[in-house]
């Protein structure tokens, strides 16, 4: 393969993989409160909808950067109100977090085909991809790592990383990040001591929100120009990258990049003279990803990292 094309999958890899992994890491943040957030679906097309109905309506009267920072920041309030529903009925009226997930799953879907055929006429909400970043300056003359990280670029990758980090020192090197883990261990303990489980239950949760709609729009924005309020399964696929990262930041990082690159071989296998020349049928590189999903957890569950008490309501009063 010639260097343009290595460049190419690279860039392809990085759009895939960055979405699973802002949303896997919203999803370890809310499971090491003790809180199961399997509403990531629906709250990435809650998200992505409120971030590209705004672009829709407004990315031609103001400045490109002006337009992409405030839909992420639209996509990111989006994701953190509708996960407030989840995280009252989770944590306040002890609901089952399973079913709570799932209405919220059947809602988001539903409400952005509603409000698209009202807002613009079409279940199709249509906009034109002005945030691919060509080259930048300096940077994207870096040999090997300039061109794939700098070039054709956009800007939810720097945000992935960012988040990937900040999300490290967060659970590990603060206060506030080991109050969350022992919530999701022993909230019994944590409460003895003085630590409201619920207050750190609520902003796991919501801050799971936050960058589940964020990864919502991160997957939108490359890959489309028609968003029919449908993520591929994307929030599905995070949990999974979760397990396979056993619910470790650094892991949940190699979980995305396996899957980024095994979604990446099947939509990008005709460039690959190899694989394309062993004439395999097209539908067997695009269930790749879902066949490798089902591997991944067949093997990794029987060696789990999960938080003890994950998707167990905790009631104060039986302390």
């Amino acid at each position: 393969m010639t260097s343009d094309i290595i460049y190419f999958l690279c860039q392809q890899v990085l759009i895939f993989f960055v979405p699973l992994l802002i949303v896997g890491i919203g999803d370890l943040i809310s499971e090491r409160s003790g809180v199961l957030n399997i509403a990531l679906e629906g709250i990435m097309v809650f998200g992505a909808f409120a971030g590209i109905i705004f672009i829709h309506f407004c990315q031609d009267s103001m400045p490109v950067w002006l337009c992409l920072t405030l839909a992420i920041l639209i996509s990111m309030a989006a994701g953190t109100l509708l996960t407030a529903l989840h995280a009252f009925a989770s944590i306040h009226l002890k609901a089952e977090q399973t079913i709570s997930s799932t209405a919220i799953n059947t809602f988001a879907t539903a409400f952005g085909l509603f409000f698209g055929r009202i807002l613009t006429g079409s279940e199709k909400v249509v906009f034109k991809n002005t945030f691919l970043i060509e080259k930048v300056p300096v940077l994207g003359d870096i040999p090997v790592i300039g061109p794939i990280l700098f070039q054709k670029a956009y800007i939810t990758t720097y945000l992935g990383i960012a988040i990937l980090l900040l999300t490290a020192f967060f659970l590990y090197r603060t206060r506030i990040g080991l109050r969350v883990r022992s919530c999701g261990e022993n909230p019994q303990a944590s409460d003895s001591v003085g630590i409201s489980v619920y207050k750190m239950r609520y902003l796991a949760v919501l801050m799971s929100g936050a960058l589940a709609g964020l990864g919502g729009l991160a997957f939108i924005l490359p890959t489309t120009t028609t968003f029919t309020s449908n993520v591929s399964g994307y929030g599905f696929l995070a949990m999974s990258v979760v397990v396979f990262g056993r619910w470790k930041p650094s892991g949940i990082c190699l979980g995305a990049l396996f899957f980024g690159i095994t979604k990446t071989l099947g939509s990008a296998y005709s460039v690959i003279p190899f694989l394309y020349n062993l004439g395999i049928p097209e539908a067997f590189y695009k269930m790749l990803p879902y066949v490798a999903t089902l591997i991944v957890l067949a093997i990794s569950s029987s060696n789990s990292n999960a938080p003890a008490v994950a998707g167990v309501p905790y009631d104060k009063s039986k302390r």
